[in-house]
Order: C-alpha cells, then sequence, then structure tokens
C-alpha cells in the first residue's frame, strides 16, 4: 500500500514540474486514464489517484465528457487575504441588525445566495432521505413520535463513533452526545463550561453564529489573530492563555468559516498541547472536516486529545441535511457535566431524523453521497477562483480553500462590503459582508462567498457583475 501511494505521489509531482517548466500550457488536454496505464504500467487506481491530487494542487480540472486539462489557476500566483490584526481584547459591538438584513432574504428564489452558510439542495441525495425517512417510521415504535434516551440514538451514536476512524478517532458510542446541530452541540458547551462574564478565544474572523451565541451568554470574546490559509497563530494563543484569564478556546481546525482555513497537523498537535498545559478546554467545530479536495479527510485536533479537554463538535447539516438537525458532541471528560445540561435545555433530539442519518451512515450511502458532493464543490471552488480572477479589480485578494464551500475576498480597503451589499442587491445578488464575522471593526473590505450552489452560466453572470460592480466602486 506505501508502495502504490508513492507511486502516485511521484506521478503527481512529475506532472506539477511539466506543468510549471510549460511542457503543457494552460488548456492543453493531459493524456487520458486508460492511456497513461498503457504508457506507464500503472493501475487505473494508481493514475486516479493521481488525477485527483492534481486536482486537488488546482493543477488540472475535468471536463465532463472530455477529460483532464491545465487548469489556468496553475499559471496564476493568487494573492491571499491578508492574516488578521485584531486589536487583543474584549470587544463587543453590534452587527444584529446587518445579519437580519442578509439572512432575511434566505428564502427568495429571485436572489442568488452568495450568502449562503449551507449547500443548495441541488446538490443533496433528497430522494434517498425520503425513502429513509418513510422506512424509519415504518420501523420505529409509534413512528418514532416519542422521546429518545438522553444520550441520544444508540444506532446513530454507534455510526459516528465508527465514522471517527476517518479522522484518526477512537470513539466507542458512549464518548458521543447527539444535539440538534453543530450549533446546539457548541450551545450545550458553553453553557456547560463557563458563567457570564468569563473570557473565551475565537479565531477572527470567525463564524457569527458564535459570537452572537457568545454574546447571549454573556461572554467576552478575545479574537486572535488568524492566518486565512493556516489559521489562529499559535504565538498569540500562547501569549492569551498564559495571562490565566482565559475560560476556554472555541477554533475551528478544518476548513474554517469564513476564511477556509485549515491547521496543518503540526499546529493541530501544538493547539492540544498547550490546552492541557493550561488546562484550558478546546470547543472544536469541526463541521466541515468532511468536505475535504484532496485525497484522505486530515485529522482534527481530537485526533491527538490524550486527556479528554477536547470537545469536538459536528453534525451533517453542512454535508447532508441542514434541516434535519442532527448534531453531536464528542466530550471528552466533560460527558457528565454536558449530559446534564442537555438533558436540562433539550431532554431528546428529534427521533426520527437521527435515525434516518443512522441508517444513511451505516449503509454506506453517505461515504457514496461525500465522494460525490466533494468533487462537484472542488469543481466549483476553482470556477469561483477563475471569474473572480478574470471578472474582480486587479489587487482583489481570495483564499484558496482545500475544503469546504466559502471562498475569502479582500477587496480595496474603499470599498465598504456593507454598503456594497446592498448594491449587490439590487442585482439580486446576495454576500455575507466582511464585517459581521467579528466584533470589532475590521473585515469592512472584505466578503464570504458561498460555492455550496451548482454551477451554470448564470452563476457565473452573477459573479462577473459583482467584478462589474466592484470595480465601478
Amino acid at each position: 500500500m506505501k508502495n502504490a501511494n508513492y507511486l502516485y505521489l511521484q506521478f503527481a509531482d512529475r506532472i506539477e514540474r511539466q506543468i510549471k517548466s510549460g511542457l503543457f500550457n494552460v488548456g492543453d488536454k493531459l493524456p487520458s486514464i486508460r492511456e497513461i496505464c498503457a504508457e506507464t504500467g500503472y493501475s487505473m487506481s494508481t493514475v486516479s489517484k493521481a488525477y485527483y491530487e492534481m486536482e486537488s494542487r488546482s493543477l488540472i480540472e475535468s471536463r465532463p465528457q472530455s477529460g483532464y486539462y491545465v487548469s489556468n489557476i496553475s499559471s496564476r500566483t493568487i494573492p491571499e487575504p491578508t492574516p488578521s490584526t485584531p486589536i487583543i481584547s474584549c470587544a463587543n459591538i453590534e452587527r444584529e441588525d446587518l445579519i437580519d438584513l442578509v439572512y432575511g432574504s434566505m428564502m427568495d428564489k429571485n436572489v442568488t445566495m452568495l450568502s449562503l452558510g449551507f449547500p443548495s439542495n441541488e446538490l443533496l441525495p433528497i430522494a434517498k432521505l425520503n425513502k429513509g425517512m418513510v422506512q424509519a417510521m415504518r420501523q420505529f415504535p409509534n413512528s418514532g413520535t416519542g422521546y429518545d434516551e438522553v444520550q441520544g440514538n444508540l444506532n446513530l451514536r454507534k455510526e459516528i463513533a465508527r465514522w471517527s476512524f476517518t479522522w484518526g478517532g477512537t470513539l466507542t458510542e458512549d464518548d458521543v452526545i447527539t444535539t440538534p446541530g453543530c450549533i446546539g452541540a457548541i450551545s450545550h458547551c458553553l453553557m456547560t463550561l463557563t458563567k457570564p462574564g468569563d473570557t473565551i478565544i475565537t479565531e477572527s474572523p470567525v463564524y457569527f453564529g458564535i459570537l452572537q451565541l457568545a454574546k447571549s451568554l454573556g461572554l467576552y470574546i478575545m479574537e486572535l489573530p488568524t492566518n486565512m490559509t493556516t489559521g489562529i497563530e499559535l504565538d498569540a494563543l500562547k501569549k492569551a492563555l498564559s495571562t490565566k484569564k482565559i475560560k476556554l478556546c472555541l477554533l475551528m481546525s478544518n476548513f474554517s468559516n469564513p476564511s477556509g482555513s485549515m491547521m496543518p497537523v503540526e499546529h493541530k498537535k501544538e493547539v492540544v498541547r498547550l490546552m492541557e498545559h493550561y488546562n484550558v478546554p478546546l470547543i472544536e467545530d469541526d463541521i466541515y472536516g468532511d468536505l475535504y479536495f484532496g485525497t484522505s479527510r486530515p485529522t482534527n485536533c481530537k485526533t491527538y486529545d490524550e486527556s479528554g479537554i477536547v470537545l469536538c463538535c459536528n453534525s451533517v447539516s453542512k454535508s447532508l441535511a441542514p434541516g434535519y438537525r442532527v448534531g453531536w458532541v464528542s466530550p471528552g471528560k466533560f460527558k457528565k457535566e454536558i449530559l446534564r445540561t442537555k438533558l436540562y435545555h433539550t431532554i431528546s433530539c428529534p427521533t426520527i431524523t437521527h435515525e434516518v442519518v443512522a441508517d444513511f451512515l451505516k449503509n454506506g450511502r453517505y461515504e457514496n453521497h461525500l465522494r460525490k458532493i466533494r468533487q462537484i464543490l472542488h469543481h466549483n471552488s476553482i470556477n469561483y477562483i477563475n471569474t473572480i480572477l478574470e471578472s474582480f479589480p486587479a489587487g482583489t485578494k481570495v483564499s484558496q480553500p482545500q475544503g469546504g464551500f466559502f471562498l475569502w475576498l479582500e477587496l480595496d480597503k474603499k470599498i465598504d462590503t456593507a454598503v456594497f451589499y446592498q448594491l449587490a442587491m439590487k442585482h439580486n445578488i446576495s454576500i455575507a459582508p466582511g464585517r459581521i464575522f467579528s466584533f470589532q471593526e475590521q473585515f469592512c473590505n472584505c466578503m464570504r462567498l458561498s460555492f455550496g450552489l451548482p454551477w451554470s452560466n448564470e452563476l457565473r453572470e452573477s459573479i462577473q457583475m459583482l467584478g462589474m460592480l466592484v470595480g465601478k466602486m
């Protein structure tokens, strides 16, 4: 197995050198997988993995019923958004009105929702989920109208534990507590481990739902400098923890919302080491971890947690069924306390939907669905970046995520994306302004775009329109 892995990486590296040396030019068609196999003697599996690896590096792109071509991203140096530099203090600036404005049009069918925080229905296996729903209602006593046990659906917990092997986990069903979505898991953790007036650490930018949840619980949020590629800056994290004023950390280690950043493995290990050293719990939001573009699922901080200090929260809300509200937490040594909080605030999760997802995991349907949606999202990201580079003014900076479905754009400092939102909505296009992802006065010239919509000419034209509008501003 090790030799096979070496072969596909060796082949991918060779093609990358040929592309960068000019042997292959942008737009050139590459030999088919069968042609490569006949020429090299490699297996179909080896060549397919090599081509997929090159796609994950944005070197090539596949075109339906045509083959593989050299991507025009491969020849460009794409300026990445600059790292954030928040003031290291606990700030609290109103953002609710802007959030209400952006998400008030979420169900408007006439608006191109580039601000969406979940995948489009067209990317989800709705027919198969419906079939599973009918089956679950037939099998459950009283069609699932009763309460489930407090810890959660046993079948679902077993499948989540089994699925943990994908990120290097060794969970059992006893290590999992189900919740109504990932935000429900995070909410239970925050309510359990903090009290009003405590200070918590987050990345910056950070998902606005985290900010608003923490604020509603009376917490102070310390936003730390964050690299848009590698995540939170470790030196800043260590310095903040050393003050001994931090109650807990809340981080997204894989494909962060909104920046798309992913912590390198060594950073994840160091974060866990720091948490253990300072005895500060880490709430890890790994909701996008399954939506990777490479050849294997990235690890998370929980992978390296031996003391139980990491509470890993997850869900299928961003990958399978947003409205099913199926989430969970692996709470480590805090299991007893989290269970008590769930009993007081939730009692039980939706019975039917949790059983449907358990069956989806058990029968391999989730894995099959993930293979498809990951490929779609990866191609979408390439199409988005290409169109942005072609349509937006020179100097526009854009992230290059290796998973998830968000792009983070940094525009000229003169542009206020909260104002730009109003302009874009006049053309029925919704974007997420950067300032909603911080309690500080920063990211005003940034915005988040979702590539969780099916790619089409209409979508390309919407992005081109955004570029034209930015140019006029």
